[in-house]
């Protein structure tokens, strides 16, 4: 079986490099497309609280017959429950709902800095890991004002952060801070939303060039300059092809070529200083 890079975190623990996101995948089609996931290859699996897959996504884990020592799982606190007390309950139904004792690691979903409540929320998370019911901590969606604060205010560092990230939204200040902190970058939407980057030239011409298809040239691309990767399809044939992009390198050149397709005005999602939800 191909064997999945690991990225390390500062806190000694690490991740597999390549993952399975299930964002829009409902709940009784995420049993089975994660246990699809899983006899591919996949052993790192990333919902959210938000999403109201938890219980097919542990059904999946309990089906696979994988070990449970021998896979990453990834849940998020929703927005609804920031807040010291309600993030530590929303964790607890949370793991009702995968039907696990802990997650590998927990994520604050969104800043939602207009709520105000993310610093509790992120005392909360050191808690619950000191707790052993998430075994490393991180947040999503944070603007660089309210990441600083956090670590600021606490002296705890996430280990991961989760953000929109494709080659035409590049977060290069964002992924600089993390260098510096030690903190891994995690994309969402890796390969971008409608297909317009799939057809992009620069990637289509490399594609061709590896006989390779273009999300597997954006996947190679994630791995190569580090980040950790989420990729989601409900396609049994491209969940596979997904998972292959671990073994295409891509050339030095060509990456290049790749980090030159940065736009400012690349963000396809919702503004995390401002999200609007």
């Amino acid at each position: 079986m191909t064997t999945v890079p690991t990225a390390p975190f500062h806190n000694g623990s690490s991740v597999p490099q390549l993952g399975y996101g299930v964002w829009q995948v409902e709940n009784d089609v995420a049993a089975d497309v994660v246990r699809q996931a899983i006899e591919a290859g996949y052993r790192h699996i990333d919902t959210a609280a938000s999403y109201r897959n938890e219980g097919g996504v542990g059904r999946a884990v309990k089906a696979s017959g994988v070990s449970r020592e021998d896979l990453f799982i990834t849940t998020k606190l929703d927005n609804g429950d920031q807040g010291f007390d309600s993030a530590k309950e929303a964790l607890a139904a949370s793991l009702a709902e995968l039907d696990m004792d802990y997650v590998d690691l927990y994520l604050i979903h969104w800043a939602s800095p207009q709520r105000g409540k993310y610093l509790e929320s992120w005392k909360a998370l050191i808690e619950l890991q000191q707790e052993g019911k998430a075994r490393s901590i991180g947040v999503s969606n944070f603007p660089l004002e309210q990441l600083e604060e956090i670590i600021a205010e606490t002296g705890v560092v996430p280990v991961m952060h989760q953000i929109e990230l494709h080659p035409e939204f590049q977060q290069a200040e964002l992924r600089a801070y993390h260098a510096e902190k030690s903190i891994l970058t995690e994309a969402w939407s890796p390969l971008g939303q409608g297909g317009d980057i799939l057809q992009n030239p620069v990637i289509t011409e490399i594609a061709a060039a590896h006989g390779a298809d273009a999300g597997q040239v954006i996947i190679a691309w994630h791995l190569a300059i580090g980040n950790v990767v989420i990729p989601k399809s409900v396609t049994p044939a491209r969940i596979v092809s997904n998972f292959a992009a671990v073994q295409l390198e891509l050339t030095a050149e060509e990456i290049e070529k790749i980090n030159a397709l940065d736009r400012a005005d690349g963000r396809i999602g919702a503004d995390p200083a401002n999200p609007g939800f």
